[in-house]
């Protein structure tokens, strides 16, 4: 993929206008933020929970190395292959050297960000191997030869309608020339098309959620079934994972699926929580006569002991996007990478460049709602802020943007004047609201009153507020 991050202001522009986009994210508030709300709730030790899982992720970065080492010991134990990839051109000439030795014509694949943040899927079409995705999500984004939207609902820009028309133009070479309608319908002809696709597979790709150093398991969790036919009825099963994917024990790796599916989809777990562990023994009735795992650094090693560090805590549950109002209003693609939402804005950057992504950063009103709904707790804002750090350091974002900057610290730092202007500018902006208390445009502001009305500030300001309070605090 591309990055078009670089065009952040035409991307979010079109997202913006974009109706279909705007009644499709309506979806993220509506299935995923109430139901998060809901499974919290229900689990009181929920934060106690939150608090193990950021120490087991700590704890383990700090020692990287050794359950890394662990990890491959006990694959190779079982029977299987560990594969060391430091760029994604490794990661894609490794993958395609084990499905040219299994003779593979055809591949199918779960879902997997790895996949996507190498461009895999493209690499092997390339040398003449068919990547076929099963989960329903990136298998619709697959046939509308686009990138995910979202980390765990890939396809959650589209509409019903869209879907429908996605599945007449490309379902008619099998005899399917019926419009559907109704979701269900959509699912049950999808599983028709797919069924045959894993039994013809060669290979089998997935993905991990977690990697255990203990047993040298990987661990996959779906709604779907589709990643445990993908990894289960092909010769070869290649799970490629990220280096911090890594959990020292089976007991850890429980603690972390507790707090995953409650963040991402409000389930108390997911349908299905698959541990793959070697490939199928003398016994088995089932599963993969080779396993290999594909381990992909890209940069990750070089955060570590840096102010990024935090976000190799990250156990990709959706939760900052699916809270962030940024992302609920211009979506994933706005973003131009793999990586969107508050995690996309901080990582990206470590990926393809700060001069390449330096608007990211800025894509927040540091409301901190994702920060504060992160299982892992992971500092985003500060991050952000990090970012915004050097960006500014390197002279990124424009003259206009620097000169407001130095207007708005040269105020700050002279806290008398600060005060006297940000009461008259509050006085004038409620002026300009009235009298539905909102503006629908407003000066060296087009980008919040382009696609919104922002709302008039009331009453006094916060300085002003709290002077009267500390006066009445007095004896």
């Amino acid at each position: 993929m591309q990055p078009t991050s670089f065009l952040f202001r035409e991307n979010v522009s079109k997202a913006l206008l974009d109706t279909d986009l705007q009644t499709a994210l309506y979806r993220v508030d509506k299935n995923f933020t109430s139901r998060r709300t809901a499974a919290v709730t229900a689990l009181p030790e929920f934060d106690a929970l939150r608090d193990d899982a950021v120490r087991i992720k700590d704890h383990t970065l700090a020692h990287l190395d050794l359950y890394l080492e662990k990890f491959e010991e006990k694959v190779v134990a079982n029977g299987g292959h560990v594969h060391w990839a430091a760029t994604p051109d490794d990661a894609k000439r490794i993958i395609l050297d084990l499905c040219q030795s299994a003779g593979a014509r055809t591949v199918t694949k779960g879902k997997s960000m790895i996949a996507e943040e190498i461009a895999l899927n493209p690499y092997l079409e390339a040398h003449g191997i068919t990547p076929v995705e099963t989960d329903l999500g990136e298998y619709i984004i697959q046939l509308a030869d686009e990138p995910p939207s979202h980390i765990i609902g890939p396809a959650i820009h589209k509409t019903k309608e869209q879907v429908s028309d996605l599945f007449v133009e490309h379902h008619r070479q099998y005899g399917k020339t019926q419009r559907l309608t109704e979701g269900v319908d959509l699912v049950a002809e999808a599983r028709e098309i797919l069924r045959p696709r894993y039994l013809a597979a060669d290979v089998g790709i997935t993905g991990a959620n977690f990697l255990i150093a203990e047993t040298g398991t990987s661990v996959i969790v779906t709604n779907e079934g589709n990643g445990d036919l993908t990894q289960q009825l092909p010769r070869t099963h290649i799970v490629i994972a990220s280096l911090e994917k890594i959990v020292p024990t089976l007991e850890d790796a429980s603690t972390l699926l507790r707090v995953l599916a409650r963040s991402a989809t409000g389930q108390q777990m997911s349908v299905y929580t698959t541990f793959s562990t070697g490939p199928r023994r003398a016994d088995d009735p089932d599963g993969p006569h080779n396993y290999h795992v594909v381990l992909l650094d890209n940069g990750r090693s070089k955060l570590l002991g840096t102010e990024f560090q935090d976000i190799l805590r990250c156990i990709r549950c959706g939760a900052c996007f699916n809270h962030c109002p940024v992302y609920g209003s211009i979506g994933g693609h706005a973003y131009g990478w793999v990586y969107s939402g508050p995690m996309g804005a901080v990582l990206t950057p470590t990926m393809i460049g700060i001069d390449e992504a330096h608007h990211l950063p800025s894509a927040t009103p540091f409301c901190g709602r994702c920060e504060a709904v992160c299982p892992m707790r992971i500092p985003l804002p500060k991050m952000m802020r990090h970012w915004r750090e050097q960006a500014f350091d390197k002279k990124l974002g424009g003259s206009r943007h620097r000169l407001t900057l130095r207007t708005w610290a040269w105020l700050a730092q002279r806290p008398a004047l600060y005060q006297r202007l940000s009461r008259i500018a509050v006085r004038y902006l409620a002026w300009r609201g009235r009298p539905l208390g909102r503006m629908h445009d407003l000066p060296f502001a087009q980008g919040w009153t382009a696609a919104r009305d922002l709302p008039a500030p009331q009453g006094r300001t916060f300085s002003e507020q709290w002077a009267a309070r500390q006066r009445r605090a007095r004896p």
